[in-house]
């Protein structure tokens, strides 16, 4: 297979984060890609328990300075970087001073679930492809980490659909074990509803913004989907197998790099079959 262009919108990565399997996850696979010869670009929030002086986090001028709408208020777009050496990968940071304040990351200090985790998840979302236009970067593919990145497949199928950079775009949405209890704040949908091209029965499954309709939220706005953890939501796994969506199963905690790249390389052969057929 030819050189692929892949965009990861990351919930978590080590080192910036705590080493869970999801965090190992979200370093080795970019960094296979890159290993690989992909143009690779990576995305993270910028949570404010990451220590920005120990890793050298600093500002991208260029990039920040945009306002992103939410709720009809106007959020600053902060765009920091960084970079893991020993990958050879640079790091974007999606950061906003209200959004992602000092040591919390989705629960405040004395452990409550933030109640603005929808807005911050929006920000995230909608940041990561904004930041991406402006850098004129068209990728071939989208990997999803996590209940954080949920939004991204609705975002490129309803909202910038008609975009140049993301017309032939395919969006990967890969569900780990890392469900939150109870829900999101209602709210979310009068925020997402502030999107022009969205209607309410776009939404209908938000009105009770569980992990696991989040999850299948994501699902319905996706071309493909994996399951990322061994032991995921049996609900959202049943959701996955029932969608028709090509699907690729726990590979495994060693060793899944391959697995994730041969999954990338079916959909490129299962598109240029499409074309054929055409």
């Amino acid at each position: 297979m030819g050189k692929k262009k892949i965009l990861f919108v990351s919930q978590e990565i080590t080192p910036y984060l705590p080493d869970t399997y999801m965090s190992e996850v979200g370093l080795n696979l970019p960094k296979n890609s890159i290993e690989l010869g992909n143009e690779t670009r990576v995305f993270l929030p910028k949570f404010g328990v990451i220590k920005e002086k120990a890793n050298n986090l600093h500002e991208v001028i260029r990039l920040s300075g945009m306002n992103l709408i939410l709720d009809d208020f106007d959020h600053q777009l902060i765009i920091k970087v960084a970079s893991i050496q020993s990958a050879r990968m640079q790091i974007y940071f999606i950061d906003n001073d209200e959004y992602f304040p000092r040591r919390v990351m989705f629960h405040d200090e004395d452990g409550n679930f933030l109640e603005n985790n929808e807005e911050r998840m929006i920000f995230y979302c909608k940041g990561v492809i904004e930041t991406v236009k402006k850098l004129g970067w068209a990728p071939e593919f989208i990997h999803c980490q996590g209940w954080f990145s949920s939004l991204v497949p609705m975002y490129i199928k309803k909202i910038y659909n008609e975009d140049p950079l993301f017309k032939d775009t395919k969006v990967i949405y890969n569900v780990f074990d890392t469900e939150f209890e109870g829900c999101l704040n209602s709210g979310i949908i009068n925020k997402l509803l502030f999107e022009n091209k969205l209607d309410e029965s776009d939404l209908t499954i938000l009105k009770n913004p569980t992990f696991e309709n989040l999850s299948k939220f994501a699902i319905n706005y996706s071309d493909a989907v994996i399951q990322g953890s061994e032991n995921i939501n049996t609900e959202v796994l049943q959701y996955m197998k029932d969608s028709n969506l090509p699907i690729m199963n726990f590979p495994g905690e060693e060793g899944y790099e391959k697995q994730y790249n041969n999954f990338f390389d079916s959909l490129v052969e299962e598109e240029q079959l499409e074309l054929t057929e055409e």
